[in-house]
């Protein structure tokens, strides 16, 4: 099992720039894929990255392509988004969650995930 805890979110100003953290409790942190989801008031909760166990694959939602950077470092039990040219649309909750599944590709769907924190908030004015 996995505790994960996240930190960084904050108000920042629209063009602004965030770096969000993820501290993974445990010796096992290298087993797990990792990904950040975010969750906007009355919306569902939507994939915004993901990383391998390795840091050789990572995907991310269209809407953050290029302003969005996941990485991780196993031997600090951390996973790491960096967000820059932040936009209103990118005010929410943001967590941190973590899969187990052997396979090598990370999961885009936040229902392959098994263990998540507690969330971060993020708000970005105009």
């Amino acid at each position: 099992q996995v505790q994960l805890v996240e930190s960084g979110g904050r108000l920042v100003q629209a063009g602004g720039s965030l770096r969000l953290s993820c501290a993974a409790s445990g010796r096992t942190f290298s087993s797990y894929k990792m990904g950040w989801f975010r969750q906007a008031p009355g919306k569902e909760r939507e994939f915004v990255a993901a990383i391998s166990r390795s840091a050789r694959t990572k995907y991310y939602a269209d809407s953050v392509k290029g302003r969005f950077t996941i990485s991780r470092d196993n031997a600090k039990n951390t996973v790491v988004l960096q967000m820059n040219s932040l936009e209103p649309e990118d005010t929410a909750v943001y967590y941190c969650a973590a899969d187990r599944d052997p396979s090598l590709v990370p999961a885009t769907t936040h229902r392959a995930y098994d263990y998540w924190g507690q969330g971060t908030q993020v708000t970005v004015s105009s």
